[in-house]
């Protein structure tokens, strides 16, 4: 699990950093200054490289036995500006210590 969860914090940390970089700096360019270089450069990176996100969260999670739920929503946190900082985070400290996240158990009639 060390190498998969090595794989994802970098491809998380790659993953936000470009998207900050499209949203707080692109965006702002194209928009405001008619430059939109930034937002064709930055923008196709970010695309590929969430590709690659997604297959390592994809990764990670089958390895430490995710449920489907909590697999997609760290996989949409790389949409979100600095929401994939925070699942990282979230993720590493949970898996460090040994916690499983919380899963409802199911009710029973």
């Amino acid at each position: 699990m060390g190498g998969a969860l090595t794989r994802y914090r970098v491809i998380a940390w790659i993953v936000g950093v470009a998207l900050a970089v499209l949203v707080l700096i692109g965006m702002p360019l194209k928009y405001a200054f008619d430059e939109p270089l930034v937002v064709a450069v930055v923008g196709t990176a970010h695309g590929w490289l969430y590709l690659l996100y997604l297959a390592a969260t994809f990764d990670l999670g089958r390895r430490v036995d995710w449920p489907l739920k909590r697999m997609l929503l760290v996989m949409l946190a790389g949409t979100v500006p600095f929401v994939s900082f925070v699942a990282e985070r979230k993720v590493t400290r949970e898996l460090a210590t040994g916690a499983r996240p919380r899963v409802p158990e199911p009710a029973v009639r």
